[in-house]
C-alpha cells in the first residue's frame, strides 16, 4: 500500500502542478505533510534546502529522497517514477498524435516552421556565449577556443565532450 501512496503523492502533483518542479513543490507539501503525514513543516523545509543545493530538477530529488525515506529503494524508484509519469504520457500521446497526422500538411508547415526557429535561437545562444566569453577573457583567448574547438571537432573529429573538458581546463589553469 505504501508504495501506491508514494506513487500518488508524486504523480498528483506531476498532473495538477503546471510550471514544473518548482511549481509543484506546495503541491508535493500537501501531499508528504498534511495527506500522508510522513513528514512535518520543519522536516520538508530542510529537505527542500537539500534538495536546492543539489544539481538537477528539484521535483525528482524530493521524490528519490521521500520515496527512499518512506519505501527504500523501490520507493524511491516509484517516486521518481510518478514525477516524470505524467510529462512521458503526454510526450508520447503527443508523439503518437504527431505520427498519425505527419502526412498532413499542417503538420509537415508546422514543422518546416519550427526548424528555423529553432536554428535562429540556436544562434543567438551561440553569440551571447561569444560576448560573454570576450568580456570574461578577451579576444585573444576567445578565437582561441573558438579555433581549438573546431580543429578538434572537425578536422581531428574529437567527440564534442572531451574539447568542453579540455576547455575548462583551458579555463582553469589559463583563465582564473
Amino acid at each position: 500500500m505504501i508504495y501506491w501512496e508514494i506513487f500518488l503523492a508524486f504523480f498528483i502533483p506531476g498532473i495538477v502542478g503546471y510550471g514544473g518542479g518548482p511549481a509543484s513543490i506546495p503541491l508535493v507539501e500537501n501531499e508528504v505533510v498534511d495527506r500522508y503525514e510522513w513528514m512535518s513543516v520543519n522536516d520538508f523545509s530542510e529537505m527542500l534546502a537539500m534538495a536546492n543545493a543539489l544539481p538537477g530538477p528539484i521535483a525528482t530529488k524530493m521524490a528519490g529522497y521521500i520515496g527512499y525515506q518512506q519505501g527504500g529503494v523501490l520507493g524511491s524508484v516509484i517516486g521518481v517514477f510518478a514525477t516524470v509519469a505524467p510529462s512521458l504520457i503526454l510526450m508520447v500521446v503527443l508523439l503518437s498524435l504527431l505520427n498519425k497526422f505527419k502526412d498532413s500538411p499542417r503538420v509537415k508547415k508546422m514543422t518546416a516552421l519550427i526548424r528555423p526557429t529553432i536554428a535562429v535561437l540556436l544562434g543567438v545562444m551561440a553569440f551571447n556565449f561569444f560576448s560573454t566569453s570576450y568580456e570574461g577573457a578577451g579576444i585573444g583567448q576567445t578565437l582561441f577556443l573558438i579555433a581549438a574547438s573546431y580543429v578538434l571537432m572537425e578536422k581531428l573529429k574529437v567527440h564534442p565532450a572531451f574539447v568542453i573538458l579540455g576547455a575548462l581546463g583551458y579555463g582553469a589553469v589559463f583563465l582564473a
